[in-house]
């Protein structure tokens, strides 16, 4: 006889994180400013990492604050382009935020599929199901301005 071991049930808030990260990616693809598209796929991430570190990470009393995406690769090292990615992109939105450049349409836009690229890889490794979370939410974004 096998038995069979279901997975650690996981916190009602890292199931949180992995909502309102969903709920970020839906509200970038519908911003009309590309700052704005930027900021909310960025923010996406950063929740979905969240989401990762809040069911696998054990805080040291010892460490000091570090970013979230330095601690990704260290509970899950496969994630650990990943983290390099979004520190580099999070640089790129600090420079947006100050003004001195915008974004490109298609940088937001990259960034918005990375984030759901990104999060689909965090829920793998909490043993979630994908469910596709722009789908017809991209379409509608995108639909307009293909239209033109």
């Amino acid at each position: 006889m096998s038995t069979v071991t279901s997975p650690t049930p996981l916190a009602t808030g890292v199931l949180d994180l992995i909502d309102r990260s969903r709920g970020c990616l839906l509200e970038a693809c519908h911003q009309q400013d590309v700052i704005e598209r930027y900021r909310c796929a960025q923010l996406a991430a950063l929740r979905a990492a969240a989401a990762l570190l809040a069911a696998r990470s054990r805080r040291n009393a010892r460490s000091g604050p570090r970013s979230v995406w330095e601690v990704v690769p260290t509970v899950a090292p496969e994630l650990a382009e990943w983290a390099t990615y979004f520190t580099d992109t999070g640089r790129r939105g600090q420079i947006f935020d100050r003004g001195a450049q915008r974004p490109t349409v298609r940088e937001a836009d990259d960034l918005i599929r990375a984030g759901e690229t990104f999060l689909g890889l965090v829920l793998r490794c909490l043993g979630l199901p994908m469910a596709s979370v722009l789908g017809a939410g991209l379409d509608a974004a995108v639909a307009p301005s293909m239209a033109r």
